[in-house]
């Protein structure tokens, strides 16, 4: 009997693979199109477009982002809302801080050469403008939900701000696939791989196991998830940090080298730094593909978290989530690419398409002896599992826009199950191209958005910063939004969440009449 069981396991689980392996090419031609074409370009154009309109906030404001994140963990303790702005940016951390920062940066390094290291710079500096509008906006535009928390996102700030249900609802459909199944295979590919390179576990086997720890926890919500991201993203992604320092500390002399590579690959300088695919367009391509799908700034993605906190102001989260880019790549990819620039087992000749999924693991090994591929098998499953839990959370914020809220969303919950078992079991190329062209269809949508107003966000901003320098003339005690009757609005804030009077609450933090 258990025989015949396990036969018929493994005919499922090897039926989904052989079909889906073969539209991998399909997708990898469509993949490069979308953004060796359009949207790449358009990306990094929107991200200088914003630097410039707020006059360079992820540089002026880098220290009030610090102190944000520093300080806010405390906020939904004390009001009603339920999340706050440090469980938003947890959330939306852990969808970042997953197999984009180890997997996807190998990925970029051997597809592109090290040069795609500084185009994933430059989407991620741009990027932190473009973080900074869509989850000001997120903010702005949300909604109160019937637990005590709150709703937002493109979905929510298209149809409130642009006055378009439809093109909302076409977003929210998009994103709801994206991070209701192509996230989540992603991820559990991601673990699946690592599982049996490391102890020899079959897919299939971990496809199950993934599936029952998942479930109890998606079943129980939007604050299950938060109350398990606040702790196990930070964590994570301090203990990979640290692992990095380990290994830059014992390569000090050659880190110089590591970067110059980076620059004479992103430029074209030194073709032996080329990549598979070969010169200063694939460096470009792969950094820039791989830098989005890893910091999701302009995709559209975490304005579903940063929706969700409890905050006086939305400026607030806006830099929060901007921090988040921030994080997500100039801290943690970089130390990615470093370990493994600077390890010996990446050479450009080399190169491996198939054995990417695993280089930086072997890279760290290289460096730190064999126990230590074990400590990667954990922080990639940690990883990769936040990311998983992070993904549904946009998926459901998505699906109350849809269903307004009426639904416990059991079919939503059946399918990432189900995107975790045939992720598992699914071929890397082909998890991560389908992943590329869902993402490169939600940012389309969101770029056009997050452009068109824009002036929200600028204008919330010059609210943020004129209430600053009246709290530090001391005419005032605390920042406070209030969205109708400003001046530095198009229009007033539709809705009662930040309409400013005695009885509503912005964000869940009571305002007082003024």
């Amino acid at each position: 009997m258990s025989t015949l069981l396990s036969a018929s396991v493994l005919a499922a689980a090897a039926a989904p693979s052989s079909v889906l392996d073969s539209a991998a090419d399909s997708l990898a031609n469509v993949s490069d199109h979308l953004y060796g074409q359009f949207l790449a370009w358009v990306l990094i154009a929107a991200g200088l477009y914003f630097t410039i309109r707020s006059r360079g906030v992820q540089f002026r404001h880098f220290g009030d982002m610090v102190k944000e994140i520093t300080g806010s963990r405390s906020s939904a303790d004390e009001h009603e809302g339920g999340i706050s702005s440090f469980q938003a940016f947890a959330i939306g951390l852990a969808s970042r801080v997953g197999t984009g920062n180890i997997v996807g940066v190998a990925i970029a390094i051997t597809m592109g050469g090290p040069g795609a290291v500084f185009w994933m710079w430059l989407v991620a500096t741009v990027g932190m403008a473009t973080g900074f509008i869509e989850s000001t906006l997120a903010q702005i535009f949300k909604v109160r939900h019937h637990d005590g928390t709150f709703r937002g996102g493109p979905a929510y700030y298209i149809t409130r701000g642009l006055g378009s249900r439809t093109w909302g609802s076409v977003f929210a459909v998009v994103i709801t696939f994206v991070f209701g199944f192509a996230y989540e295979a992603t991820q559990a590919n991601t673990i699946a791989a690592t599982a049996h390179d490391t102890f020899g576990v079959e897919p299939w086997v971990t496809a199950i196991v993934l599936v029952v720890i998942t479930a109890p926890i998606i079943f129980k919500g939007i604050k299950r998830v938060a109350g398990v991201a606040e702790w196990m993203a930070p964590f994570m992604a301090l203990l990979y940090a640290l692992i990095a320092i380990v290994i830059l500390v014992m390569n000090l002399g050659a880190i110089p080298l590591a970067i110059k590579e980076i620059f004479e690959g992103a430029f074209g300088l030194n073709q032996a730094f080329a990549g598979l695919s070969g010169g200063l367009y694939a460096a470009a391509i792969n950094g820039i593909k791989r830098g989005l799908f890893s910091n999701e700034a302009g995709e559209g993605s975490v304005p579903n978290a940063a929706a969700t906190a409890t905050t006086s102001h939305p400026v607030n989260q806006g830099f929060i989530q901007s921090m988040g880019v921030f994080v997500d790549t100039i801290v943690v990819c970089t130390a990615t690419a470093l370990i493994v620039l600077l390890s010996g087992v990446y050479t450009p000749a080399g190169a491996d398409a198939d054995t990417a999924g695993v280089l930086t693991t072997a890279s760290v090994t290289s460096q730190l002896g064999s126990w230590s591929q074990y400590l990667m098998a954990f922080i990639l499953f940690v990883f990769a599992y936040s990311s998983l839990l992070g993904n549904f959370t946009y998926a459901e914020v998505n699906m109350d826009f849809i269903r307004k809220g009426q639904s416990k969303h059991y079919l939503l919950r059946t399918m990432i199950l189900v995107a975790t078992f045939i992720g598992s079991v699914a071929s890397l190329t082909f998890v991560w191209n389908l992943s590329d062209v869902a993402m490169g269809c939600m940012a389309t949508i969101n770029i056009v958005s997050i452009a068109l107003l824009g002036k929200w966000a600028f204008g919330a901003l010059r609210d943020w910063e004129q209430q600053r320098e009246a709290q530090k003339r001391g005419e005032i005690d605390v920042i406070r939004f209030v969205g109708t009757g400003n001046p530095n609005l198009p229009r007033d804030v539709p809705g009662d969440v930040w309409d400013g009077s005695a009885s509503a609450t912005n964000g869940g933090v009571a305002v007082e009449q003024r």
